[in-house]
Protein backbone atom coordinates (compact mmCIF):
# COMPACT_ATOMS: atom_id res chain seq x y z
CA UNK A 1 0.00 0.00 0.00
CA UNK A 2 0.94 3.61 -0.55
CA UNK A 3 -0.01 6.49 1.70
CA UNK A 4 -0.12 10.08 0.47
CA UNK A 5 -0.33 13.11 2.74
CA UNK A 6 -0.74 16.63 1.41
CA UNK A 7 0.27 19.83 3.15
CA UNK A 8 0.70 23.49 2.36
CA UNK A 9 -2.84 24.58 1.67
CA UNK A 10 -4.35 27.68 3.20
CA UNK A 11 -5.84 31.09 2.59
CA UNK A 12 -4.10 33.50 0.23
CA UNK A 13 -5.04 36.69 -1.54
CA UNK A 14 -5.44 36.80 -5.28
CA UNK A 15 -2.07 37.18 -6.96
CA UNK A 16 -0.30 35.37 -4.16
CA UNK A 17 1.52 32.05 -4.09
CA UNK A 18 1.30 28.74 -2.31
CA UNK A 19 3.43 25.64 -2.38
CA UNK A 20 1.74 22.30 -1.89
CA UNK A 21 3.65 19.22 -0.80
CA UNK A 22 2.71 15.57 -0.89
CA UNK A 23 4.64 13.03 1.13
CA UNK A 24 4.46 9.43 -0.03
CA UNK A 25 5.14 6.46 2.22
CA UNK A 26 4.72 2.71 2.14
CA UNK A 27 5.45 0.82 -1.08
CA UNK A 28 6.66 3.90 -2.92
CA UNK A 29 8.67 1.77 -5.34
CA UNK A 30 5.46 0.93 -7.19
CA UNK A 31 4.70 4.58 -7.94
CA UNK A 32 5.47 5.82 -11.40
CA UNK A 33 3.28 8.79 -12.27
CA UNK A 34 2.03 11.35 -9.78
CA UNK A 35 -0.39 14.18 -10.14
CA UNK A 36 -2.29 16.97 -8.51
CA UNK A 37 -6.05 17.18 -8.85
CA UNK A 38 -8.56 19.62 -7.46
CA UNK A 39 -12.25 19.58 -6.72
CA UNK A 40 -14.89 22.10 -5.77
CA UNK A 41 -18.29 21.17 -4.37
CA UNK A 42 -20.70 20.05 -7.04
CA UNK A 43 -18.04 19.55 -9.67
CA UNK A 44 -15.96 16.63 -10.80
CA UNK A 45 -12.41 16.22 -9.70
CA UNK A 46 -10.05 17.58 -12.36
CA UNK A 47 -6.38 17.26 -13.01
CA UNK A 48 -4.12 20.24 -12.40
CA UNK A 49 -0.72 18.78 -13.24
CA UNK A 50 0.98 15.42 -13.71
CA UNK A 51 4.56 14.23 -13.76
CA UNK A 52 6.30 11.01 -14.66
CA UNK A 53 8.80 9.28 -12.40
CA UNK A 54 11.81 10.87 -14.08
CA UNK A 55 10.13 14.21 -14.62
CA UNK A 56 10.62 14.06 -18.37
CA UNK A 57 6.91 13.96 -19.01
CA UNK A 58 4.74 16.74 -17.66
CA UNK A 59 1.13 17.69 -18.06
CA UNK A 60 -0.63 20.91 -17.10
CA UNK A 61 -4.26 21.76 -17.34
CA UNK A 62 -4.90 24.92 -19.34
CA UNK A 63 -5.92 26.66 -16.14
CA UNK A 64 -2.55 25.91 -14.56
CA UNK A 65 -0.22 26.36 -17.51
CA UNK A 66 2.17 29.24 -16.98
CA UNK A 67 1.23 29.76 -13.33
CA UNK A 68 1.82 26.39 -11.66
CA UNK A 69 4.88 24.16 -11.62
CA UNK A 70 4.91 20.51 -10.62
CA UNK A 71 8.05 18.72 -9.49
CA UNK A 72 9.04 15.68 -7.50
CA UNK A 73 11.93 14.55 -5.36
CA UNK A 74 12.09 10.77 -5.61
CA UNK A 75 14.80 10.49 -2.98
CA UNK A 76 12.45 12.11 -0.49
CA UNK A 77 9.27 10.59 -1.96
CA UNK A 78 7.81 14.06 -2.27
CA UNK A 79 5.61 15.70 -4.88
CA UNK A 80 5.41 19.49 -5.04
CA UNK A 81 3.12 22.02 -6.67
CA UNK A 82 4.24 25.62 -6.80
CA UNK A 83 1.24 27.84 -7.47
CA UNK A 84 1.79 31.45 -8.45
CA UNK A 85 -0.54 34.27 -9.51
CA UNK A 86 -3.40 32.56 -7.76
CA UNK A 87 -6.96 33.45 -8.70
CA UNK A 88 -10.22 33.06 -6.76
CA UNK A 89 -11.22 30.34 -9.23
CA UNK A 90 -8.27 28.27 -8.02
CA UNK A 91 -10.13 27.80 -4.74
CA UNK A 92 -10.62 24.06 -4.25
CA UNK A 93 -9.51 21.03 -2.33
CA UNK A 94 -6.27 19.86 -3.87
CA UNK A 95 -5.46 16.16 -3.95
CA UNK A 96 -2.22 14.32 -4.52
CA UNK A 97 -2.52 11.13 -6.54
CA UNK A 98 -0.22 8.36 -7.70
CA UNK A 99 -0.45 5.56 -10.21
CA UNK A 100 1.64 2.53 -10.94
CA UNK A 101 1.36 2.94 -14.69
CA UNK A 102 3.98 4.68 -16.76
CA UNK A 103 1.97 7.28 -18.62
CA UNK A 104 0.75 10.62 -17.36
CA UNK A 105 -3.00 10.15 -17.51
CA UNK A 106 -5.43 12.91 -16.74
CA UNK A 107 -8.51 11.10 -15.44
CA UNK A 108 -8.99 10.40 -11.73
CA UNK A 109 -10.00 6.80 -12.50
CA UNK A 110 -6.50 6.10 -13.80
CA UNK A 111 -4.87 6.80 -10.43
CA UNK A 112 -4.46 4.13 -7.79
CA UNK A 113 -3.68 6.07 -4.62
CA UNK A 114 -5.03 9.31 -3.19
CA UNK A 115 -4.32 11.67 -0.36
CA UNK A 116 -6.99 13.21 1.85
CA UNK A 117 -6.70 16.63 0.24
CA UNK A 118 -5.72 20.10 1.37
CA UNK A 119 -7.91 23.18 1.10
CA UNK A 120 -6.72 26.12 -0.95
CA UNK A 121 -8.76 29.30 -0.68
CA UNK A 122 -7.96 32.38 -2.75
CA UNK A 123 -9.67 35.57 -1.72
CA UNK A 124 -10.39 38.39 -4.13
Amino acid sequence: QVQLVESGGGLVQAGGSLRLSCAASGRTSVIYTMGWFRQVPGKEREIVAGISRTGDSLYYADSANGRFAVSRDNARNTLLLQMNSLKPEDTAVYYCAARTGRNVYTEPRDYDYWGQGTQVTVSS
